[in-house]
């Protein structure tokens, strides 16, 4: 009797439930992959610190990266990006024009400049350390946001992912995806126009609002 209904049961009904179960898990794999951003424990202000990008080349007044997230979030971000500037760069005026400034919460954008400077990787991934660790140290939160210079395969992914879990700081992955080479994005070669900063500000919006809070 009991073959006999075992030899009826439809495997459909048993393959359902097993394919939750997979995704499930698939589910809580990728998430415990992903950083967990430690909350700031001190400061009070909000600062962007970066190259190009963070002072806004490309963007019309007012329309820039840090004053778009500014709008978005209702609260003032200082903006720290000086054109030009690579991590060695950034981290020689880490102190003046971040740490002395009480942060709270800083936004790390770095790394194009070293690429165009064919800055090695490992050189540029120790320096992005260094910064994102004494900022850590301060007890503020970072949202470290990577950027691929490339329109082809990341070769910085990995170091920013590393990077973020490791210091426990929010994470923005490729901000420039789908704005790189979109000449209805680009004011130039390099940097966004004001839909394309739009659109990166989007992508940082969630991050930061996760540690503003």
């Amino acid at each position: 009797m009991l073959a006999s209904r075992a030899s009826h049961m439809d495997p459909k009904r048993f393959a359902i439930p097993a394919i939750g179960l997979l995704l499930l898990v698939a589910v809580w794999y990728v998430r415990s992959l992903a950083p967990t951003p430690a909350q700031p424990m001190a400061g009070t202000q909000i600062i962007a610190l970066g190259d190009s990008l963070v002072s806004g080349r490309g963007a019309s007044p007012g329309r820039d990266l840090v004053s778009q997230l500014t709008d978005r979030i209702g609260a003032t971000i200082i903006n720290a990006g000086r054109s030009g500037d690579t991590t060695e760069g950034a981290l020689a005026r880490l102190d003046r024009d971040v740490l002395s400034r009480d942060p709270r919460v800083v936004i790390v954008l770095l790394g194009g400049n070293d690429f165009l400077r064919k800055v090695p990787r490992d050189r540029m991934f120790v320096n992005l350390g260094r910064i994102v660790e004494r900022i850590r140290a301060t007890g503020a939160g970072v949202v470290l946001v990577g950027i691929n210079p490339l329109l082809a395969a990341d070769p910085f992914a990995s170091g920013y992912e590393e990077l973020a879990r490791r210091t426990k700081s929010a994470y923005v992955p490729d901000v420039l995806n789908g704005i790189l080479g979109n000449s209805d994005l680009m004011s130039d070669a390099i940097h966004p126009n004001d839909r394309g900063y739009a659109m990166m500000a989007e992508r940082i919006e969630e991050a930061l609002k996760g540690l503003v809070r």
